[in-house]
């Protein structure tokens, strides 16, 4: 939410008055924040009488705070503040009833009334999640809000709210609310009331808009020319891993794009940042939880590490990868990598550079903007003066880290490839360098955290003093390894350790616990039911990649597909089977991209086989508008 810049702003935590009943409004400024009084991610949560109000101090969390004290319901969790705008119903706090919401766009011939949600939609001084304020007056020529996260000012004496908004009434009547800030703007209000005279119709969406549709670019020769340029090091890379300019292995496929219409991409953006927020709680709810965290299998000496990493607010995702099933039938989740996601590069450059050579202008990339949000993440990422990408010596995972070489040089922060182990070695202070002697304290890197963990089972025993790393190795005769860089305490690691959490697919079943029956989840269980058995379902590795080691079991208890791999001795979660759709002979399931946790840009997996692997094509997949 937004922050002005141009005046000065209260510490942190400062109370900037005193609304109804008694409802403190804080400053937000989170770079003044004190780390002795906020030392961890949950001291920044907000409850009131053990209900979750929000994130200390965002708008969402005074406007569910402040309804919650004066009115008795609290709206859902909602990812971005723009979202209140479509909910249907709060929830009274003392019974679970639910009370119904009526949504009115600003020149609504209903005005807004006090104890009612102003709501600013993305863009501008609200970019990416929008604003929500709470009316507190309402008069012909202005209302007055309540709000956090925007001037950060103490009030005057005697004032009971942050800001007074000018009001033009139309000639119909239409009651405008003026936004001050000239690149914002007002949504409208939300009003608890079974009234919908005037109200916005908030109509459910027509599910045939989220069947994707398959296209082909007329043949006029352009798979016989090079479109990649081996110039740039990513996209030769690129090249030499796929042995061509291509980006479908199926040459059937070459000429082959799916398309998405508005709708359905409306719905991917508004699930993947609904979806990140659920991973996000539910990966606190597990670390406060020693008994569920031992479900995750792993290693208890590195506990302590991953709450570390967790608690600091500093070690935030860059970035990760969401994988769909998106029909007619409905959207639902598979799973969240957030630890060494791939597929990069082939949804922000390659699939545009193949649209432009060969003539496809339907619409536009579902994956134009990922460069850029990749660039943004890392400017708020506060990486240090030097940072590190380490890959392992596999073709792919060569173009994808150069692929983010290119954004986090464009962030403006220096860096270099580093391809295995084998080129590190230890300085005279201790600490691994790479070859030229830099230290490496900032690490972005493409090997999973569980090869480090192997690291840790395999040579490493299991004890907190050994973890220390100087008990385990002779630095005069042994190379530095992987571990002795990932988990050295003093460097920072993109994706952090904590990532092992919602990566690992055990978060599944806590998310099912968390929010049964959410309309993006699949039933997931630690333990097979008759429910499952019932319905046919998956069953996957709680660690695994790369599609290793997953069967589907049919409601006749029939294997329909199953795949091989390493991780067959590892614990097992059971979720409900849903089909991905099938387009021309092939399984298709969608992925979206978060940069700093939001919703960055999406791409397509096909794949003869119910399953989709490392190995399953990635076909163009273009944004087209709603069919009339």
């Amino acid at each position: 939410m937004g922050n002005l810049d141009v005046q000065h702003r209260e510490k942190f935590g400062t109370c900037l008055g005193i609304a109804e009943g008694g409802v403190e409004v804080y400053s937000s400024h989170y770079p003044s924040a004190d780390k002795t009084d906020l030392p961890n991610r949950q001291a920044y949560r907000s409850y009131v009488a053990g209900q979750f109000m929000g994130y200390k101090w965002q708008c969402v969390e005074l406007a569910r705070r402040w309804l919650y004290v004066n009115r008795g319901y609290v709206f859902d969790d909602i990812a971005m503040a723009y979202d209140i705008f479509r909910l249907r119903f709060v929830t009274r706090t003392d019974d679970n009833s639910k009370l119904p919401l009526k949504s009115f766009a600003n020149g609504a011939k209903r005005r807004p009334e006090a104890g009612c949600l102003l709501i600013w939609n993305e863009g501008g001084e609200f970019d990416v999640t929008g604003h929500v304020a709470v009316v507190t007056e309402v008069t012909d020529d202005c209302v007055r809000v309540v709000e956090q996260n925007v001037e950060d000012k103490i009030w005057p004496d005697g004032q009971t709210w942050s800001r007074e908004l000018s009001v033009t009434i139309g000639d119909d009547g239409g009651y405008w609310i003026d936004c001050t800030f000239e690149d914002a703007g007002i949504m409208g209000w939300v009003i608890q009331t079974d009234d919908a005279t005037h109200a916005e119709i908030i109509e459910d969406v027509n599910p045939e808009l989220f069947d994707l549709i398959a296209r082909e670019v007329p043949d006029t020769g352009q798979s016989t020319e090079g479109w990649l340029d081996t110039d740039n090091a990513d996209e030769a890379a690129y090249i030499a891993s796929m042995e061509g300019c291509k980006l479908a292995e199926d040459d059937n496929d070459r000429f082959k794009y799916l398309c998405l219409t508005e709708t359905a991409n409306q719905e991917l953006k508004r699930a993947t940042n609904e979806l990140h927020a659920m991973f996000m709680h539910a990966t606190n709810f597990v670390l406060q939880d020693d008994e569920l965290l031992r479900r995750f299998n792993l290693p208890p000496a590195i506990w302590s590490r991953i709450h570390q990493s967790w608690d600091n607010r500093r070690n935030e995702m860059i970035t990760g990868r969401f994988d769909f099933s998106l029909s007619s039938r409905g959207l639902k989740v598979y799973e969240y990598n957030c630890d060494s996601a791939s597929c990069h590069m082939e949804t922000g450059k390659v699939q545009d550079l193949w649209a432009q050579h060969y003539g496809c202008n339907d619409g536009r990339s579902a994956g134009s903007r990922l460069h850029r949000e990749l660039v943004d993440a890392w400017k708020e990422s506060a990486a240090g003066a030097f940072l590190h990408i380490m890959q392992d010596r596999d073709l792919e995972e060569t173009y994808h880290a150069q692929y983010m070489k290119s954004a986090i040089e464009a962030a403006g922060i220096p860096c270099a490839v580093v391809r295995g182990v084998s080129s590190l070695k230890w300085g005279d202070d201790g600490q691994v360098a790479d070859e030229e002697g830099r230290h490496i304290d900032w690490v972005w890197k493409t090997w999973a955290w569980e090869t480090a963990l192997d690291q840790i089972r395999d040579q490493i025993s299991e004890d907190e003093e050994n973890l220390r790393l100087h008990k385990t190795i002779d630095r005069a005769v042994e190379a530095p390894r992987l571990v002795d860089v990932l988990l050295r305490p003093e460097v920072m690691v993109f994706e952090p350790l904590w990532t092992l959490i919602p990566s690992n697919k055990a978060i599944l079943p806590v998310l099912w616990m968390l929010y049964p029956d959410h309309p993006y989840l699949l039933k997931t269980s630690f333990d097979l039911d008759d429910d499952l058995r019932a319905t046919g379902y998956v069953v996957k590795p709680i660690v695994g990649r790369c599609g290793h080691n997953i069967a589907i079991i049919d409601a006749d208890e029939n294997v329909v597909s199953e795949t091989a791999g390493k991780f067959d001795d590892r614990d097992q979660i059971y979720q409900a089977m849903f089909p991905l759709p099938k387009i021309d002979g092939k399984n298709v399931q969608v992925c979206t991209f978060t940069a700093s946790g939001t919703y960055a840009g999406a791409c397509i997996r096909a794949d003869a086989d119910d399953i989709i692997t490392v190995d399953s094509d990635i076909l163009p997949l273009r944004i087209v508008p709603d069919p009339d």
